[in-house]
Formats: structure tokens, C-alpha cells, sequence
């Protein structure tokens, strides 16, 4: 298709855009001005991934044996059992889904734009390549282009730069380059999709649309870029398929060993199959899914929300966090902290109390009148502030007696200063105050040598401590006519203003926290290193090296990954610059997180091993790179989901030792009846039951154990450090064999005292039930045994305990129930023998586990 060129923007003194016979070919030729959703998984997709689950397809192997054998009812239990497998899964994926969309909230839904000569409202997705596109103060921007009108336009660029410090815009004169230029700096004349207009119109002739502006171009950048897999997963996963392997080897010997002895070999297989399915230890990927999501549920009570669920954990082992500055470390909004008179003298307002004193009345009051009434841009904002936080000092007082602005002069990229002029209507002449970058201002009042190096060193005294300065100016103009510009007036100096992005309340206590725990603190930022080191100070991170981005670009990925262990602030940092950095400290052996909200920090968060963006000031960009979103963008978050993080891997560890140590006894009777000629304890059915009901809930209750006492005072675990070592391992055995021996006894017994085989069943399986609840009891804490009082309450377990109780009336005691599994109500005797064992195995594991506990704990 022939697009055809774009038009003139005026036809005489009119704008007049293209038409819509233009913009619908163009629209058809180019696409919607919309970034892609990303992919979402399908429903069939969702079941393929859960049929790949060895469990599952166990589950379907046995149902289809009990078909085979007429066993109906036994068969629909266990295809319920697969299907509420597969449900709960389609669930959660939809969840997960639906929050994700919930995010994306921050597109420009309609734009104002000149077609055919009239002003129309269009939809920002019908935004096409020539459109003139209107921008306003407090609207973004729907698409990238050339400024071809400018009045007084300022932009925050922040989401591609990191700076929230807006910009000023200046229109295009000349030939459009063939190259858009890059965001940040004043005077150019090119605006951005997604920036923010703090101050004056404009008019844009839209260049790139879509994935071709420059959010859009970094947003494809993160498609080369691959999510990584948790390296808890990927241990479970390992675990899981050894377990595997092991479990079928011995179901199939099993099996061949039934046939031959008993010569039935469908029984042969189902025992096969009940063997495998006990020995399998299937809970560990759904523990894993249920602690994540539980955990993200408890995150999002903290406005934290959890992408995916799996970065929970990975922060809990984070080493280093990298985090940006602007609205992360900060309020994302200007105060003034610091006045200056020529004479060097400072007043400033978080020392000094609450009384303004005199000498600084007319500097406050000029800075003031060199803003709008209705200030839109942050640090005109923190003048009238000012006043409000002195109103006893009338800082507004010319307003107040009558003063209206008369006339404004622009800042403009020759001179980085605005005035305003201001009349009473009377004989007093006009008032004019000025202000604008320091060398501006000393420009416009003409200061000689002596003075303008006075003012250059308390403008760096002033940096050095993390301000941003500003010069202000005054005079009154008594003639008639007012001047083209500003030079035309005879400007005194009045002094400089130091303002600041303030630290937020919190976050000096959450890097101490962070750092206590082990964890180093790295800011990233565009600014100064003066300004950067300053707030890196107040925020308490940790003293180290500074690096600015001309240091990193002269740098190697070697070299820059062997020097980055030292140094705590990167200052003047580009964009693309924020990836390297990931990438080394990545290369270094650290484990990093790295907080972000703007495009330009998309493919860092992506690249790091756990993003954090924020969710108040974020982009969508930045939130679908990132695996944990700040909804509240507060830092202290940060430092909760760390020690919400260690607490899940604990608590993980504790129901890992609980399923190696109950996969024992389960196997054990499954297998002892092969061997000694017993009457089978175990079928799939009740595996099932096992597998699907009682561990996975009996698994549960430990996701909601207190954390350890020492949580956010040892340093993080070691990035390669297995999920279940040595001496767990070996602790988990002791505990399965312990029970193990404890039952075959039991088993043992009841053969001798001549129970028929649905009672001699039922007697096993009450007794392997309150084995496992022992094993919860011995496992809940790494230090403390049984009967020894916790701080911290556990109301899951609490409810597992009574919904266990419930089963197991139903279970042993209710004749139709019972009969469904193949039980019998159990007597008397069965019951004291139950309890027996009990008793006897939970105080042998009390006097063990206290040899054990320094070995686990270390």
C-alpha cells in the first residue's frame, strides 16, 4: 500500500493536519498506536502443563487398571481426584491472569488531534504517522513526534530517563532529522509516548507509532531477554524426578514380584502403581505452588503484589539490591530545604525551626513571584509550600495586597530563566521576579568576577549536598513600555534556593534492616555524583565507591564485574547502562534484585533475578518485566517481602523434611505386604487419599508457622545451597524409619492377635495417619520439639488438626465412609494399639531431634 506523504502543517495561518481519508490508510498500513499485551497461555495449554505431572498421570494410570478390573467407584474417586487437579491449576493461571490485566492502567486512552482542520478527540490507539497531536499541561502523550509549536513546554521525562526533573521542549525549526534525538536535556524539540506535559501546550507531528516509539522499542528489547527459572524449582524439579525414577524401579520389580508369587497381575500392577505413587514425593512442586501463592496473598496485604509468586522466595536470598533513586528513595516531589543570601548566609527549614526570619523574606517572596499561582511543576510546587508551611511570615503578601501578574516571560533554551512581572494597578511601577538556573539568573544581574565565584562555590556547597539550585532575581521597572526579554531588565540578586527531593520516612529503616540481613544496597540514578552520594548518605546505604556511567562505558564486562563489588553508588547512568550493571553483578555471583518503574529500566528488571517495579508511578513496560510489583511504591515493602521470603524457604525446608521423613512409612506398607505375604495395606485409592487430601494439607499448615527468630539478622543463603542437604536428609530419614519401625510393629501385632484384613486396614492406616501427625508436630519448628510453647500462632494448623480429626471420624468410625475405602470401623483394641504407638514415636523423635537441632539449624 502507498502511504502518501505527510501534509504541511499550516495552509496559511491554519492547521490542518491529515485527513481522514489519510489517517484510516495509514491506520491500516502502520497498526494501532498500542504496545502488545503479551501472550497468555491457553486453556488446553494450562492442562497440557499439568499432564506432564507424574502424579497426575499415575492417577490416570491406576483409574484406568480399576476400569479394566470393574472396580467403578474406585475408578470415578481417583479420576475426581485428577480432575480437581487439573481445576485448581485452570483457577490459579486465571487468577494470575486477571491481576496482570488489572496492572495495565496507565495507556492514554484518548488524544486530542487536528484532522481536516478541526479538533477531534480519537482514541490514542487511532493515533497514525502525520497526525498533529494537541498537547496539554497535566496530559501525557499518546505517541512520539516532532514539536512543531511550542508555548512555555515542559515535559517529565522521567519514565525514559529516571529524572523526575522535567524538561524544557522547544519547537522544531528546519528540516526534520532523519534520527529522533534522545529524551532528556532541554531544547529538544522532539516529545515522547508516555511523558507527562508539566507546563504550556503544544502542537506534535507524530513521527513513530507503536512498537516504533521508543517505549515501544524498549519494550521489544525484552523479548531477547529470557525469564529465569527460580533455582528452588529447578532443585524441586530435580528432586522430584530422582524420587521418580527411584519409585518406578522398585514398583516395577514389585510388580514382577507380586505376578510370579500371588500370579495376578492386574493386582500386581495396581500394587506397582501404589508403590510408585508413595514413593514419589509429588507434594514438593504443589507445596511449592501453594507457599507461593499463599505468600503472594500475604504480600498484597502489604500493597505488594506478587507477579510471580516463585520471586518471593528468590528475594528472600537475594545478596545486593539495586534500587533507583526518584519516587523509590524519595517522595518524588520538591521541598525547599535551603535559602542563600548573597551574603552567604542560610536559613534552612528543617533545622532552623519554625520561625522564618527576616533577612530571608525577600528572597522567599521573589522565588515565589517567579511562579505560577496554580504551579504544576514540582519544584514551583515546594515555593508555595514554603508558604504554607510559614504562614505567619505573609511570604505571599504582594498577592494578598492587590499584586496580579501583568505579564510572563518564557524560559527558553538561550536562556534558562523565567520572570514574571507584576502590577497593582497603581503608581508604584511593576515588581518583577526572575528565576531559573544559577548562571542564568548571575547572567541576568550581571554580576562581576567576585561575586559570581561566590555564588559558583555556594551553588557547589549546596549540590554537594544533594540540592538542586536555583537562582532568584528581583526589580522594579518604572518606565513604560516593557522589554522584549528579559536582559532588558536591571535584575538584583536576591540569593539561591536549594531545593530537594526528600528522603522518604522509611526508608532509612529499611536498608538498615536490608543490610543487616546481609543484604548490600546499590543505587542507580541519572543524577550527579554530588547529588547522588548526598542522598545515598541520608538514606544510610553503606559507604563504597562511586561510579558514574563514563566510568562504566570505558570499562569491560570483565572489569567492570571484577570493580562493581565495591561501589554502592552509579551516578549519571544511561538507560541502556542499567543492564550492564545487572549483568555484571550477576557475573560477580550475586543474587540481585533491582527496583525500577520507567521504560528505560524495563530490560534490567527483567535481566535481574527478581524485578521490582512500582505500581504507582510504573509503566506497563516496566510492571510486565517485573516479577514483584510495589503498589504503594513503598520501600519499606522492599524489606518485608525479604523477610516474608526467608520465612517461606524455612518453612519450605520444614515441609520438605516432613515428606521425605512420611514418604518412608507410606512406602514401607505399601511394600512390607509384598514381602511378608500380608494382606495389601495400601491400594492407589488410598494413596490417593494420602497424596491429594492429607499431605498436601498436612504440607499447608506449615506455610503459615511463625518465622525463626533470627530471620533478617543471617545473611542470605548461599545462591548454589541445596534445598534439602546432608544432615536434613539424614534427619528426615531417622524421623521416616523411626515411624516406619513403629508401624510394621503395630502391623506385626494386630497379625498375631487375628484381625480380620478390614480391620487389620484399618488399624494400619488410623496408625499412619497419627504418624504423620506427629511428623507435622516434630517438624513445625527447627529448634523447638514437642509440647515446647512458640511465639507466634499458627491458626492453619489449628484448623488441619481439626479437619483431620473430622476425617478420621469419618474414616473409622462412620460404617459408609469406611466401607468406600475399603476400611472397617475400628474396635477397641485397634484403637488403644494406635495410641500406643503414637505416644512411644513421638517421645523417641523428642529425644532426638534435641541431638539434631544444632546440625539443622546450621
Amino acid at each position: 500500500m502507498t502511504v502518501p506523504p505527510s501534509q504541511p502543517v499550516h495552509r496559511g495561518l491554519t492547521p490542518i493536519g491529515l485527513s481522514h481519508a489519510e489517517a484510516a490508510q495509514r491506520l491500516a498500513a502502520d497498526g494501532p498506536n498500542e504496545l502488545s499485551s503479551g501472550k497468555q497461555r491457553s486453556l488446553l495449554g494450562i492442562i497440557g502443563g499439568v499432564l506432564h505431572e507424574p502424579m497426575l498421570l499415575f492417577l490416570l494410570a491406576a483409574g484406568l487398571i480399576y476400569l479394566l478390573l470393574g472396580e467403578l467407584h474406585d475408578a470415578l474417586i481417583l479420576m475426581a481426584f485428577a480432575g480437581l487437579t487439573v481445576l485448581i491449576a485452570v483457577v490459579q493461571e486465571a487468577r494470575t491472569e486477571k491481576a496482570i490485566d488489572a496492572l495495565r492502567d496507565l495507556s492514554v486512552p484518548q488524544a486530542t488531534v487536528i484532522r481536516d482542520g478541526q479538533r477531534q478527540t480519537v482514541r490514542s490507539q487511532d493515533i497514525v504517522r502525520g497526525d498533529l497531536l494537541v498537547v496539554n499541561e497535566g496530559g501525557r502523550v499518546a505517541a512520539d513526534g516532532w514539536i512543531v509549536q511550542a508555548d512555555t513546554l515542559q515535559a517529565d521525562e522521567a519514565i525514559l530517563t529516571g529524572e523526575s526533573v522535567a524538561v524544557t521542549k522547544a519547537r522544531l525549526t528546519g528540516e526534520e532529522p532523519d534520527e529522533p534525538p534522545l529524551p532528556g536535556g532541554d531544547g529538544v524539540p522532539y516529545a515522547y509516548s508516555g511523558t507527562l506535559v508539566v507546563r504550556g501546550t503544544g502542537l506534535v507531528r507524530v513521527a513513530a507509532t507503536g512498537p516504533r516509539t521508543r517505549i515501544g522499542a524498549i519494550g521489544q528489547s525484552l523479548a531477547t531477554l529470557t525469564d529465569e527459572t527460580p533455582r528452588l524449582t529447578l532443585q524441586t524439579r530435580k528432586l522430584v524426578r530422582w524420587f521418580a525414577a527411584g519409585g518406578i524401579g522398585v514398583s516395577v520389580l514389585a510388580i514382577l514380584l507380586y505376578g510370579f508369587l500371588r500370579g495376578s497381575w492386574l493386582d500386581a500392577l495396581l500394587s506397582g502403581v501404589a508403590l510408585a505413587m508413595s514413593m514419589l514425593p509429588e507434594e514438593l512442586p504443589v507445596v511449592l505452588t501453594l507457599f507461593m501463592t499463599m505468600g503472594a496473598l500475604r504480600m498484597s496485604r502489604s500493597r505488594v503484589l506478587a507477579r510471580r509468586g516463585t520471586a518471593i522466595e528468590t528475594l528472600g536470598a537475594a545478596t545486593v539490591l539495586c534500587t533507583d533513586k526518584t519516587g523509590t528513595l524519595t517522595q518524588n516531589r520538591m521541598l525547599v530545604e535551603e535559602l542563600r543570601l548573597p551574603d552567604g548566609s542560610a536559613f534552612r527549614s528543617a533545622e532552623d525551626g519554625a520561625v522564618f526570619p527576616d533577612p530571608f523574606l525577600h528572597l522567599a517572596r521573589a522565588g515565589i513571584m517567579a511562579c505560577p499561582e496554580e504551579p504544576f511543576d514540582p519544584m514551583e510546587k515546594a515555593f508555595h509550600e514554603l508558604d504554607a508551611a510559614y504562614p505567619g511570615a505573609a511570604l505571599k503578601e504582594p498577592q494578598d495586597d492587590g499584586w496580579t501578574l501583568h505579564r510572563h516571560y518564557p524560559l527558553d533554551t538561550g536562556l534558562l530563566a523565567m520572570s514574571h512581572v507584576w502590577t497593582n494597578g497603581g503608581e508604584d511601577g511593576k515588581l518583577v521576579a526572575a528565576k531559573g538556573a544559577p548562571e542564568a539568573i548571575a547572567d541576568l544581574c550581571h554580576l562581576d568576577e567576585a561575586a559570581r565565584q561566590a555564588m559558583e562555590a555556594a551553588v557547589a556547597d549546596m549540590a554537594s549536598r544533594g540540592l538542586r539550585v536555583l537562582g532568584v532575581a528581583s526589580t522594579r521597572w518604572t518606565d513604560g513600555t516593557l522589554p522584549e526579554s528579559q536582559h532588558g531588565f536591571d535584575f538584583t540578586f536576591a540569593g539561591l534556593v536549594g531545593l530537594a527531593d526528600p528522603i522518604r520516612e522509611t526508608v532509612p529503616a529499611a536498608v538498615r534492616t536490608l543490610q543487616s540481613a546481609g543484604i548490600r544496597v546499590v543505587m542507580i540514578t541519572g543524577d550527579y555524583p554530588a547529588t547522588a552520594r548526598a542522598i545515598a548518605e541520608k538514606a544510610g546505604i553503606a559507604a563504597g565507591e562511586t561510579m558514574s556511567g563514563e566510568d562504566i562505558s570505558r570499562l569491560s564486562d570483565e572489569e567492570l564485574a571484577a570493580r562493581i563489588p565495591a561501589v554502592s553508588v552509579f551516578a549519571r547512568v544511561m538507560p541502556e547502562q542499567k543492564l550492564r550493571i545487572v549483568t555484571a553483578l550477576k557475573a560477580a555471583g550475586e543474587v540481585v534484585a533491582m527496583t525500577g518503574d520507567g521504560v528505560n529500566d524495563a530490560p534490567s528488571l527483567k535481566a535481574a533475578h527478581i524485578g521490582v517495579a512500582m505500581g504507582q508511578r510504573g509503566t506497563d513496560v516496566a510492571r510486565e518485566a517485573s516479577s514483584i510489583v510495589l503498589l504503594d511504591d513503598d520501600f519499606q515493602s522492599i524489606a518485608t517481602a525479604v523477610r516474608l521470603g526467608r520465612r517461606i524457604y524455612d518453612n519450605i525446608r520444614k515441609a520438605t523434611e516432613f515428606i521425605f521423613a512420611v514418604h518412608i512409612p507410606i512406602g514401607g506398607l505399601a511394600l512390607t505386604p509384598l514381602l511378608t505375604g500380608w494382606p495389601i495395606i495400601l491400594g492407589p485409592i488410598h494413596i490417593a487419599l494420602l497424596e491429594l487430601v492429607i499431605d498436601p494439607m498436612c504440607s499447608l499448615s506449615f506455610e503459615a508457622e511463625p518465622e525463626e527468630p533470627d530471620i533478617m539478622n543471617r545473611p542470605p543463603r548461599a545462591p548454589d545451597s541445596p534445598l534439602v542437604s546432608r544432615v536434613l536428609l539424614g534427619w528426615s530419614a531417622l524421623q521416616g524409619v523411626v515411624a516406619l519401625a513403629g508401624l510394621i510393629a503395630l502391623a506385626t501385632w494386630t497379625q498375631f492377635s487375628g484381625m480380620d484384613d478390614a480391620h487389620f486396614r484399618s488399624t494400619c492406616f488410623a496408625a499412619l495417619i497419627c504418624a504423620v501427625l506427629v511428623l507435622i508436630v516434630v517438624n513445625r519448628s527447627f529448634r523447638s520439639g514437642i509440647g515446647v510453647h512458640r511465639s507466634g500462632h499458627n491458626l492453619t494448623f489449628a484448623v488441619i488438626m481439626g479437619f483431620i480429626t473430622v476425617l478420621y471420624a469419618l474414616l473409622f468410625l462412620v460404617e459408609p465412609v469406611a466401607s468406600l475405602f475399603h476400611f472397617a470401623v475400628l474396635k477397641g483394641d485397634g484403637i488403644a494399639e494406635v495410641v500406643v504407638m503414637t505416644v512411644v514415636m513421638a517421645g523417641v523423635l523428642t529425644l532426638a531431634k534435641r541431638q539434631f537441632v544444632k546440625a539443622i539449624v546450621g
